[in-house]
């Protein structure tokens, strides 16, 4: 049986956990925040696209180091923040035939993967999911939730090609592709107005914020393409059209970074805007609405810093 060990089991780490273990898989889960709900009860997962279910993990942790067994795969989905060590999180459960997987947002995150484990396959991953945990152990999925995998720097492994092919088989769409990272700008060209507008706007949802300031979306997704082109990734011409028409149809959306700034928790500024502009400046790409924005979040962050 393919063993996973899911660390960082919140609202996406939680669900395609779930997925895995439908499909026959032996998933295991590292939370911390919601670990005695878990362990007591499992999670629920009610799902608009799929209908509703209960998983209940074959391992509850607090510790990666108090796994037992070797790992097929580590998916690792926690936020990526300052301060966090991925590579020191997972490495007491890295064995010599574990695959590392992250499904985590965020530009130019990979090489610290690479770096830290150039013995074992590194699966970079991407979510396009509405999805959000509403109290412990709870975990609602409004819409999409496709998976795209890569391997890198580049490719696709059978292992990969493996771990795909269970999360079709549980009812969500999994592509393997071979050029991931490009991947990874195509993502950020969503998060990048999104998740900081949500922040900066007081709380809006995703649908409010387009349908008021939708001219202003679009300058920061085309400055967000002329980027990733610029960084060796062309995306297709339509990318902004589709995003925008995608977020119109999609149900409005509580962005994971509003979720986070609304419970005082560390935001993904720095890998979703904040690295997204240093490439711009280096590869000398003006960008002067995401600079704005993300001067706005450094103000925003410094203010969650400090005393009421």
């Amino acid at each position: 049986m393919i063993k996973v060990l899911v660390v960082g089991a919140g609202a996406v780490g939680a669900f395609y956990g779930s997925l895995l273990a439908k499909a026959g898989a032996e998933v295991s889960v590292v939370c911390r925040s919601d670990y005695a709900e878990v362990k007591r009860h499992g999670f629920s997962i009610d799902s608009q696209p799929l209908g509703r279910w209960n998983f209940t993990p074959a391992q509850v942790l607090k510790d990666v180091a108090d796994f037992e067994g070797a790992a097929d795969y580590i998916l690792l989905c926690t936020k990526v923040v300052p301060g966090l060590d991925r590579a020191a999180l997972i490495r007491p459960a890295v064995a010599e035939n574990t695959a590392i997987v992250f499904i985590q947002n965020g530009v130019a995150i990979e090489q610290e993967m690479l770096d830290a484990f150039p013995d074992n396959e590194v699966i970079s991953g991407l979510a396009f999911i509405c999805c959000n945990r509403v109290s412990p152990g709870n975990i609602v999925h409004l819409a999409y939730g496709r998976l795209a995998l890569g391997n890198l720097p580049n490719g696709v492994s059978s292992k990969t090609a493996q771990l795909c092919a269970l999360f079709n088989q549980a009812g969500i769409k999994c592509n393997a592709g071979e050029n991931i990272v490009t991947g990874r700008w195509q993502k950020c060209v969503w998060n990048a107005p999104f998740n900081p507008l949500s922040v900066l706007s007081g709380g809006l949802l995703t649908l409010d914020i387009l349908q008021a300031q939708e001219a202003f979306v679009r300058s920061i997704m085309q400055e967000v393409c002329a980027i990733a082109a610029a960084c060796g990734h062309p995306l297709p011409d339509n990318t902004v059209n589709i995003n925008i028409e995608n977020t119109y149809a999609m149900p409005p959306y509580k962005t994971s970074m509003l979720l986070d700034y609304e419970n005082g928790q560390p935001m993904e500024t720095e890998v979703i805007l904040g690295n997204a502009v240093r490439a711009a400046q280096r590869v000398g790409i003006a960008v002067p609405h995401m600079e704005s924005v993300y001067a706005l979040m450094k103000l925003r962050e410094l203010k969650l810093g400090s005393p009421l």
